[in-house]
C-alpha cells in the first residue's frame, strides 16, 4: 500500500489542503475527494475533453494528470466560472444559443472555451473550432457550441470587459437550431 501525500491547491479560488494517493488523478481528487462533480469522467485516456480543467490557467484533461503534479497549483473547474450567483458570460451564451443539450460535455467545453477566450478574446470561427477540437460532443451540437463561444466573445460591459452575466437579466434563446444539422460541422 502506497502512503498518501498532502498537497496544497487553490481550487476555484479557495485554498485546499488534502491527502491524496500518489496514483490518483486530478480528476479523481476533484470528483471523489472534493465533491466537484461538474468535471466529468468519461474516456479516462484524454480523448474526449469531458474532464477539462484549468491548471494555472492552462487547459488540460484532468484524467491525464496525477493530483500530486498539481501541488501548489491553481485549479479552475466549471463550478468556478460563476461568481456571486452570476453566470459567467460563457455559461449564459451556452444557454442562449441552445448549446446545452445532454449537458455531459458542456463543463469541458466551457473550460476549453474559457482558456481560448483568455488567450484570444475575439477569436474567429476557425480559432474557436481549433480551440475546442479536443472536446467531443456526442449530441453533435457543435454549431450551437461554436455560436455560444462567438457570442460570449462579443459580450462586453461599460468598461470593455465582462466575465459574468446576471442570471435575472437573461435574454430568450436565439432559436432552436438542434433540428437543423450543418453537414460541414456534423455530417449525417
Amino acid at each position: 500500500m502506497t502512503a498518501s501525500r498532502r498537497i496544497d491547491l487553490t481550487v476555484n479560488g479557495r485554498a485546499r489542503s488534502i491527502d491524496v494517493a500518489p496514483h490518483h488523478t486530478l480528476l479523481e481528487v476533484l470528483r471523489d475527494d472534493l465533491g466537484l462533480t461538474g468535471t466529468k469522467e468519461c474516456c479516462l485516456v484524454g480523448e474526449c475533453g469531458a474532464c477539462t480543467v484549468l491548471v494555472d490557467d492552462v487547459s488540460l484533461d484532468s484524467c491525464l494528470m496525477f493530483a500530486v503534479e498539481a501541488d501548489g497549483s491553481s485549479v479552475t473547474t466549471v463550478e468556478g466560472l460563476a461568481t456571486d450567483g452570476r453566470l459567467h458570460r460563457l455559461q449564459q451564451a451556452f444557454l442562449d444559443t441552445g448549446a446545452v443539450q445532454c449537458g455531459f460535455c458542456i463543463p469541458g467545453q466551457l473550460i476549453a472555451a474559457q482558456a481560448l477566450l483568455a488567450d484570444t478574446p475575439h477569436p474567429s470561427r476557425a480559432q474557436v473550432e481549433d480551440g475546442l477540437a479536443g472536446n467531443l460532443c456526442r449530441c453533435a451540437g457543435y454549431e450551437q457550441i461554436i455560436e455560444a463561444v462567438l457570442a460570449a466573445a462579443s459580450v462586453t460591459d461599460r468598461t470593455g470587459a465582462s466575465a459574468t452575466i446576471d442570471a435575472a437579466a437573461r435574454t430568450a434563446p436565439t432559436g432552436d437550431r438542434a433540428s437543423t444539422p450543418d453537414a460541414q460541422v456534423a455530417p449525417q
